[in-house]
Parts: structure tokens; sequence; C-alpha cells
């Protein structure tokens, strides 16, 4: 009996810490990007794109899926720590043709990313959460400072 109260104690221990960390993190969710909330210099606006992001232990997996102007698929994810390493993109229609991402983390709402293809930065976009949890701005930079940037918009879902 003892047993068996010390294993729900422990596993109710570890669904709370679960529930607290991905309450602590405002980036985790599902975004849809706003057309008329986003500005696009650089490059055509999508038709439609949505941003899922997903805690995965130590780990955050970010997953976009849309349709370009061209009417071309968006489909492409990538899983990383905010530790700035480089860590793949896979699928078809990352920015820039990106093939690696990095990110670091700023505050507990933004972050800064360099996405990169075949080692060299092609784009850097910083992110940043609104104090109430239901928008999240990129923007992103070509890289050189004379390129210019656009600014995506995304609502929370």
């Amino acid at each position: 009996m003892k047993r068996l109260l010390a294993f729900a104690a422990v596993t109710a221990l570890a669904c709370a810490a679960a529930t607290t960390l991905l309450a602590q993190n405002p980036l985790v969710g599902t975004w849809k990007l706003n057309l008329a909330k986003s500005k696009y210099n650089s490059g055509a606006a999508p038709k439609s794109l949505t941003r899922t992001v997903e805690a995965q232990g130590d780990k955050v997996k970010y997953s976009f899926q849309g349709v370009t102007a061209d009417g071309s698929a968006i489909t492409y994810s990538f899983t990383v720590s905010y530790d700035g390493k480089d860590y793949p993109i896979t699928g078809s229609g990352a920015p820039g043709g990106a093939d690696t991402i990095a990110i670091k983390q700023l505050t507990p709402s933004s972050y800064d990313s360099t996405l990169k293809k075949a080692g060299q930065p092609v784009m850097t976009t910083t992110a940043h959460v609104s104090k109430d949890g239901k928008t999240t701005t990129l923007t992103q930079a070509g890289i050189g400072g004379s390129a210019p940037t656009n600014t995506l918009v995304f609502e929370k879902q």
C-alpha cells in the first residue's frame, strides 16, 4: 500500500512539474499568421502560415505549415535547445532556403535566431511574445544589414 501511495505521489508531482514548465513557456502553442498585420518588404507574403511550438523535454519543436504566394507548400520543422548551437531544419519552404537554425533565448518570451544554408548565415530573426501571450512578432532580416526586413505577426489559436 505504501508503494502504491508513493507511486501516486511521484506521478502527481511529475504531472504538476510538466504542467508548470509548459505554462512558463509563452512560446508554446499554435500560432496563425495574420497577413493584414504583417509586413513583407522582401519577397512575397505567403497565402497562409501556421506555426506550432511544442515543448519536448529540454528541447522545443517548431513546425511550420502553409502555402507560398505561388501556391507551393511550406512544410518544415526543427527541434532545438535555446543554446545557440546549429540544429537541422527538415522539410521545404524554410526562409532563405535555410538548412540549420541556431536560437539564443533572450528572455522567457523572446529569442534571437540565425538561419544558415550550407553553413553560411542567410537570415536573422528576433521573436517576441506579447505580454498578454496572444501575439508573437517575428522580425526577419537578411544578412549584411542592407537587406530589407519582414515583420510577421502570429496570433495564438
